[in-house]
């Protein structure tokens, strides 16, 4: 079975400056598998509040999370300094497909490639459909 290349810089089209932390090292003086979700949604969060998308208090949007995985080209951990890349694979009606790489300071492959599948929902936890102005945020981000 081949593998898929990790992908290069030129194929996100904005990014997110990321730094590891001590802790998030494992046993093994790798960043913890854990950490990477965890660094993939915080820049999701950082880009979309730098985009004027709420996402707290009474004027947030309700994205939840119903799939998530993460692929893994080669080891990051601390002190590495990592720029995410982010772009939009797929934006329906009510959810988006949101692909994020993590690149180490002055590479052009990915060290990992991971994904969220966000659905918006209303206060009962229903998938609603995004409003178009909302849809026109995620449109810089989308890519074929």
């Amino acid at each position: 079975m081949s593998r898929t290349p990790p992908p290069r810089r030129d194929a996100f089209p904005a990014f997110v400056p990321m730094q590891t932390r001590w802790n998030d090292n494992d046993e093994y003086g790798h960043l913890n598998n854990a950490t990477y979700l965890e660094l993939f949604d915080t820049a999701i969060t950082y880009w979309q509040m730098d985009n004027g998308i709420e996402v707290r208090g009474p004027d947030a949007w309700r994205f939840v999370v119903v799939e998530n995985g993460c692929t893994y080209f080669r080891e990051v951990g601390f002190p590495d300094r990592l720029s995410a890349g982010l772009r939009i694979t797929r934006l329906g009606s009510s959810s988006y497909r949101i692909e994020v790489a993590l690149f180490r300071e002055g590479e052009e492959e990915a060290a990992s490639l991971g994904y969220f599948v966000n659905v918006l929902t209303d206060a009962e936890a229903r998938p609603t459909p995004m409003p178009e102005d909302l849809k026109a945020r995620f449109a810089p981000l989308v890519v074929d």
